[in-house]
């Protein structure tokens, strides 16, 4: 049956992706409890690099040059790495809720770097839709009810989302050679490598940790991580990348609805003032992006959208996924 009679289907695909994504934080702050940063970061890059190598590989086996192999290590340490060890610990500190706000940012940071590394054009709109983003971080930081602790949660969140955007601009020539999705399941693979460091704690929290847990672990490796950057990319496909940048405004309220009802918290009422004004930051910043050539490569990818947890996006042109 084609497509055109199932017009449902990138729909379905693109709630699967946000809900996923949304549950993600909500898991990682479950699991906050029992399972260390660097360990919980482990357990779920190895889960997903498996995943993802199985349909990877059955698409044939990639061949990376040696400059690749440059850009590939340094998304993995960062993007899949520092961003998950990052995210995994400031969410010991603040509510998943507050955490997706402060992600949703990232498309800011990403605009930012095109301009200082890509040779795009600092806009006012730009420097306004930064100045009204970072207005709403400041709101989200001071009220926090946990002092320095729950700042710090704030900063590697903040953190996370400057890694992951650096990330996206290294990446941005990559997927022009390699396919999205090897380009991800590789980067995920050398994610993995660079947090063996932390196998030991993994190990031991496994050990101690309930069943139940450990399959907590696996839907994160599995699901919002393997899952969803194939229903992401299957909805890239078949609609526009603006019309998915804009589906993921839904992440925080979804995580936020997903905290209140699975951990029973809610971020503090200025948190949400503040993650509001940021989101509009980022809608100023993206939409007003000029349309030259060089601006749509970069602001394009902005355009696709920010993941909510590990952001496996795809990142190329609107009909290739990243």
């Amino acid at each position: 049956m084609p497509l055109s009679d199932r017009p449902w289907l990138p729909v379905a695909a693109i709630a699967t992706t946000l809900l996923l994504w949304a549950s993600a934080f909500v898991a990682i702050r479950h699991l906050g409890h029992d399972f260390s940063a660097g360990g919980l970061s482990l357990g779920r890059l190895v889960v997903g690099s498996i995943a993802l190598g199985i349909v990877a590989v059955s698409r044939g086996l990639p061949r990376p040059s040696g400059r690749d192999w440059l850009g590939l290590v340094t998304i993995g340490v960062l993007w899949f790495g520092v961003y998950n060890v990052a995210l995994n610990q400031g969410e010991h500190h603040v509510d998943a809720g507050t955490s997706a706000m402060l992600i949703q940012i990232s498309p800011v940071l990403i605009a930012v770097l095109a301009t200082l590394f890509l040779r795009e054009r600092f806009t006012p709109w730009l420097g306004l839709g930064l100045v009204l983003a970072f207005a709403g971080v400041v709101l989200i930081g001071v009220s926090q009810p946990g002092g320095h602790n729950d700042v710090a949660g704030v900063l590697l969140c903040l953190l996370a989302a400057l890694v992951y955007s650096v990330a996206l601009v290294v990446q941005k020539p990559l997927v022009a050679r390699l396919s999205a999705l090897h380009v991800t399941w590789l980067a995920c693979t050398v994610g993995a490598v660079a947090c063996l460091p932390f196998a030991g704690q993994l190990v031991s929290a496994t050990r101690d940790a309930s069943a139940s847990d450990i399959w907590w672990v696996v839907y994160l490796g599995l699901f919002p991580t393997a899952i969803a950057f194939t229903t992401y990319a299957f909805a890239l496909r078949h609609m526009t990348a603006s019309s998915l940048g804009i589906t993921t405004y839904l992440v925080p309220p979804l995580t936020i609805l997903m905290g209140w009802i699975f951990l029973s918290e809610t971020p503090p009422g200025m948190a949400y003032v503040g993650g509001a004004l940021a989101l509009v930051g980022v809608g100023v910043a993206r939409r007003r992006a000029p349309r030259t050539e060089p601006a749509r490569s970069a602001i394009g990818a902005v355009a696709t959208g920010t993941p909510a947890d590990l952001p496996l996006e795809p990142c190329s042109t609107d009909t290739e996924p990243r």
